[in-house]
């Protein structure tokens, strides 16, 4: 069967770099650090001290109701409007522009309803079980999101809700690209959305000793930087329309790149730890880049999962030689945008695709910021400090979760 091909036609964003895609890709661009003092938790004795948080967000600005609003969870709300964004911008509309049976969504959460598990819980013990909220199990569960936003849209294709750590809104990228190249959808609103910052996720992330102590927000995430601390945690949600291509021309639909690569596999490990000699990570980038064409010499930036863990940059490091070869991984831009916005979990993902997406459109390979001391063992090219100018054919985006899931796609620069 003759596989199609997939474009990407929209896009949209709720982060602590901004809450639309215009803002976000100024801010990241330029290189603006979106890390601020966490406040709020002075009295709970967390060691944490800075996040990535969404300003200024209202979800009524998205045409929620206060009803909706009060019967949903924030990462659902976030994920409703990175959602109504995505579809505005590549003019879909079901019923019009898609047939609804051919209109997907897939919606990525790693935890989903965190706020409401934890006020819910506050409610039982208490004031006992009468008193939860009927409402509770569709506001926690994870799908509700993508359920949402289906309803809302009246997409009535293929709805899921992929759960795989900090790699899930790769695997509802990568899952969405498989729908339309088989010929299941036309048409697939595919992301992620996460809302954790909550004293019980920070808590549990500072005991494992995942995250960074580090109170100055400029000096908190330093990706392939030899003082690396840990990652800071981040909120946001991000979405991309995946359209079958000729469906996309048909339309005269505005192509912003195309999906053309997806590698999925898992270290079979440790539940938290990366395997140290990154082949597996390595094995999930080559398929991806196989599957999207990419040739030896070609101009490729890859948007590393780059968390400022010790152990993940240096995994990462080593998997891109091995996937690349030595010479292929000096060549390419890589850079980790994590370093400005913080680590949004099962929305980072896809907001690394649009990162990857518009690095692609307008030749620009966006920095990783505060990398001032690189490790030796982090020796490739992570575009430190600022962003630079390179006319790009190709780019990997890189999501690397808990349990050992490695994700990968890659995408090309659209050429008309």
């Amino acid at each position: 069967m003759e596989t199609k091909r997939v474009a990407v036609t929209g896009m949209g964003v709720i982060s602590p770099s901004g809450n639309d895609v215009a803002t976000f890709w100024s801010n990241i661009s330029a290189g603006r650090c979106a890390i601020v003092p966490l406040e709020g938790y002075e009295d709970t004795g967390l060691p944490v001290h800075v996040a990535g948080v969404v300003k200024d967000f209202d979800p009524l600005k998205y045409g929620m109701t206060p009803k909706e609003v009060k019967r949903s969870d924030r990462f659902s709300q976030m994920a409703e409007a990175a959602a109504v964004q995505a579809v505005a911008d590549a003019g879909i509309v079901s019923g019009e522009t898609v047939a609804p049976e051919r209109f997907g969504v897939y919606v990525a959460s790693g935890i989903g309803g965190y706020e409401t598990q934890i006020s819910q819980s506050r409610v039982l013990f208490e004031e006992g079980a009468t008193r939860v909220s009927p409402f509770y199990i569709p506001m926690v569960i994870p799908n509700i999101a993508a359920g949402n936003i289906a309803i809302k849209m009246n997409a009535q294709g293929p709805c899921m809700a992929h759960l795989s750590a900090c790699a899930s809104s790769t695997n509802s990228i990568g899952e969405a690209f498989i729908a339309i190249q088989t010929g299941r959808a036309d048409v697939v609103l595919a992301g992620g959305s996460e809302a954790v910052l909550n004293p019980m996720a920070l808590a549990g992330f500072a005991n494992a000793r995942a995250l960074t102590p580090e109170k100055d927000p400029l000096k908190a995430c330093l990706p392939f930087d030899r003082r690396r601390g840990g990652f800071v945690m981040a909120e946001g949600a991000a979405m991309l329309v995946l359209e079958e291509y000729e469906h996309a021309r048909s339309r005269n639909a505005a192509i912003l790149a195309e999906v053309v690569g997806y590698g999925c596999t898992c270290d079979a490990y440790h539940f938290t730890s990366p395997r140290p000699d990154g082949e597996p990570a390595a094995r999930a980038m080559k398929l991806a880049l196989d599957e999207g064409g990419y040739r030896s010499g070609e101009n490729l930036y890859v948007n590393a999962h780059g968390t400022g863990t010790h152990y993940n940059d240096l995994t990462e490091t080593k998997a891109l030689k091995i996937a690349l070869g030595e010479e292929d991984a000096r060549r390419a831009s890589i850079s980790s945008s994590k370093s400005m916005t913080g680590h949004m979990f099962g929305a980072t993902g896809a907001a690394e695709a649009i990162v990857s997406v518009l690095a692609l459109k307008n030749g620009i390979v966006p920095p990783t910021i505060g990398l001032e001391e690189p490790d030796p063992e982090c020796d490739l090219d992570y575009t430190p400090l600022k962003a630079v100018r390179r006319d790009l054919d190709i780019a990997l985006s890189n999501s690397l979760g808990f349990g050992g899931h490695n994700v990968c796609v890659t995408l090309r620069r659209y050429v008309d």
